[in-house]
């Protein structure tokens, strides 16, 4: 008789998978998806809106009256000219980007405290990702670059529309360039706003790795941002004064800060900023909020990084 004998194969135990950059990217995209399309839907509502705005400003901009700045014959001062009669459908939906776009920045700094990064520490989702090569620091870079990349890119495509819709910028259709939400929707702030929650919203998410108190404590710390820059833009870059005897009538887009007659004198002081001032505010304001952006997503790292074993 003949006895086989078997020899038992050695167990072998799966190699973990790394999962790369693309795969990082991936998941966050299925994992978020709802929120990413909902931000799709909205993009292409207000692109198409933009676009029909723009359709109606040739007919909008020949309905408001003619001015002059000073008055001269029979054209009133533009400094008195009230946009009656404009075509209220253009000027309220472009009033309705800009809202829009300038107050991006709370939705954003919610979703990224409360969903982007509180909700999955919370659940262990984070973690979960940890144990499956994939390094924190590298989990966090993931869930700041994309969302950046793709506010960046839809935020600014928004602004680049919205100065093609506004044509001319006839502040009677349009606003005057100063106005708090003109001002945000018409240049880089805007984005610069969008990147500034993101980052204050992930360290909100990591600080208090609960979704509901992350997204309160990004919505507050985002008001307090928004509402100092909108207080202090005025002082980001030196105003102009001009002194001239009796009244000073300054051109219908010059942004207002102060006018005084000292007593006993007979002369009128009056500071504002001229129009060539929107670039200079608006570089200064954006560097002001690039730099908070930078700061809360080194603070994000650090923090992450202490916490590590």
């Amino acid at each position: 008789m003949t006895t086989l004998s078997a020899t038992p194969r050695p167990r072998t135990h799966p190699t973990p998978r790394r999962t790369g950059p693309g795969g990082l990217h991936r998941t966050l995209l299925r994992t978020h998806r709802p929120a990413l399309l909902l931000t799709g839907v909205v993009l292409t509502a207000a692109a198409a809106a933009l676009g029909w705005l723009h359709s109606l400003g040739d007919e909008a901009r020949a309905g408001v009256s003619a001015c002059a700045t000073p008055a001269s014959g029979v054209l009133p001062s533009c400094a008195a000219v009230d946009a009656i009669t404009a075509d209220e459908t253009y000027a309220s939906g472009l009033a309705v980007i800009a809202t829009v776009l300038s107050w991006a920045l709370f939705p954003v700094a919610a979703w990224a405290g409360g969903a982007l990064t509180g909700r999955e520490l919370e659940n262990g989702t984070a973690q979960l990702a940890w144990t499956q090569s994939v390094s924190p620091l590298r989990w966090l870079a993931a869930k700041l670059a994309l969302p950046a990349a793709l506010l960046t890119a839809g935020t600014g495509g928004l602004v680049l529309l919205n100065l093609w819709a506004r044509g001319d910028s006839n502040p009677n259709l349009t606003g005057d360039w100063y106005d708090a939400d003109v001002f945000v929707s018409t240049g880089p702030t805007a984005v610069a706003y969008a990147l500034a929650g993101l980052a204050l919203g992930v360290l909100a998410g990591l600080v208090w790795r609960r979704a509901l108190p992350a997204a309160g404590v990004a919505l507050g710390a985002s008001l307090l941002l928004h509402g100092f820059l909108e207080r202090r833009r005025e002082d980001l870059w030196p105003a102009l004064t001009r002194v001239a005897p009796h009244s000073i009538e300054l051109p219908r887009s010059a942004f207002p800060l102060s006018s005084d007659t000292p007593n006993g004198a007979q002369i009128t002081r009056t500071t504002f900023h001229p129009p060539s001032h929107f670039w200079p505010l608006q570089y200064v304001e954006t560097g002001l909020l690039l730099a908070v952006a930078a700061a809360a997503t080194a603070a994000a790292f650090a923090l992450l990084a202490h916490r590590l074993p």
